[in-house]
């Protein structure tokens, strides 16, 4: 994971001499929701922060890398099962977000300007922590356990961005693209969950 993060930067700075090049910290405002092949579970979106660094290489096609640090989840609500009280998981994911894109500045209007981008993210989870709330988790014997989910998220992302002056504001949809539970069955059946996230970000280009 360090190797992939050394390399993206090592690329970027090397990028400078013969291109456009930015950097600069970004925060954001995100909303996650993991889904999930299973009836009797219900699934909710949670709300959180995102905060890291971008590096733009390039003018009207740019590329450009991002390392974020973010919390992503979702509350799994299990129906009542008999006489069974209802209860609730708060899924908490904390990840290290490696996301490139690729981008196409559509409109220069020199102080501003308009983008849209497309890419790849990968997630490699530092910590996972589920809380249960609201039945007795001892009544359920197929509960999700935190090493229920992989190490590595995969998400295909696209969004659009606005740059005025030195800030830079991006709007993107992250999809996931693997199975980020390993094997899990509930009554029977086969479970698989993808991550997804709404990211709305503010950067401050300070190169």
């Amino acid at each position: 994971m360090k190797k992939i993060i050394v390399f993206i930067i090592a690329i970027s700075f090397a990028s400078v001499s013969f291109a456009q090049f930015h950097v600069g910290p970004q925060i954001g405002y995100t909303a996650s929701n993991l889904s999930l092949n299973a009836d009797s579970i219900t699934n909710s979106l949670k709300s959180n922060f995102l905060a890291g660094v971008f590096f733009r290489i390039g003018k009207k096609i740019y590329v450009e890398p991002q390392v974020n640090w973010l919390t992503q989840g979702s509350v799994f609500k299990y129906l009542s099962w008999g006489n069974y009280s209802p209860i609730e998981q708060k899924i908490k994911i904390s990840t290290l977000q490696v996301p490139v894109n690729v981008g196409w500045r559509i409109i220069n209007l020199k102080v501003v300007n308009i983008r849209v981008f497309a890419g790849v993210s990968a997630n490699f989870v530092l910590n996972t922590t589920i809380d249960n709330s609201g039945g007795d988790p001892n009544e359920y014997d197929e509960l999700l356990l935190p090493e229920d989910f992989s190490s590595v998220q995969w998400q295909w992302n696209v969004g659009a961005g606005v740059d005025v002056l030195m800030f830079a504001i991006n709007v993107s949809y992250m999809g996931g693209i693997n199975n980020i539970l390993k094997d899990v069955s509930i009554n029977g059946n086969s479970i698989t969950s993808k991550s997804n996230l709404f990211v709305v970000t503010l950067g401050w280009k300070i190169l």
